[in-house]
């Protein structure tokens, strides 16, 4: 198993992994599949300012989580949103947790304090799992994304990650060296083997 920041050469896999849940569920709010060039810009923008990583296990691309603005004013610099998706005949094998584990890794050398997570309610599955990484439920905006024909609620979920007493400039991404984003990587890839025993 291998946890790695994301490429355009990923983009393939990861469509094969998204577009499952754009065509037949309610988990995103997006309608259509997007393009190859669109999710290989997507990548790339991403990758700018905030960690983009996947997991490949057995030389197959399994799942992939990434971090984007959550606001737009400079107040919010310190906070972020997450996204993850994981092959959908993959649940159950702690995918999701290796990749938040390392994903939040990267962002508190970022010197990120918050992270959040938008959920389609009810998601049961979803909301349980960012409960047990650390989150805590905010609120709920009462049907707000309309989709099959039909509204959906919508929760949002925080993590506090950093030390508010200590707030210094955010580091984007693409500014950490190589080296160290591989460090880190590595270091919790040794604990990531304690949580699939």
């Amino acid at each position: 198993m291998e946890v790695r920041v994301a490429s355009i050469q990923d983009a393939e896999a990861i469509l094969a992994i998204y577009a499952p849940y754009v065509e037949k569920t309610n988990i995103t709010f997006e309608y259509d599949v997007p393009s190859l060039a669109q999710m290989q810009r997507r990548i790339m923008t991403t990758l700018e300012k905030y960690p983009y990583l996947v997991l490949i296990d057995q030389g197959k691309l399994v799942g992939y989580a990434y971090a984007g603005s959550f606001a737009s004013r400079q107040a919010y610099d310190w906070d972020c949103e997450l996204s993850i998706y994981v092959d959908s005949h993959t649940h159950g094998r702690s995918y999701g947790q290796i990749l938040y584990q390392h994903l939040i890794a990267i962002l508190k050398m970022m010197n990120i304090q918050n992270v959040y997570a938008c959920i389609t309610h009810p998601n049961e599955k979803s909301e349980k799992f960012h409960e047990l990484q650390g989150f805590s439920y905010v609120g709920c905006f009462h049907a707000c994304g309309y989709k099959f024909n039909q509204w959906h609620d919508m929760v949002w979920m925080e993590k506090h990650i950093g030390d508010s007493n200590t707030v210094l400039p955010v580091i984007p991404f693409s500014k950490i060296p190589s080296i160290q984003i591989e460090s880190t990587l590595q270091n919790e890839y040794v604990q990531s083997k304690k949580i699939m025993i």
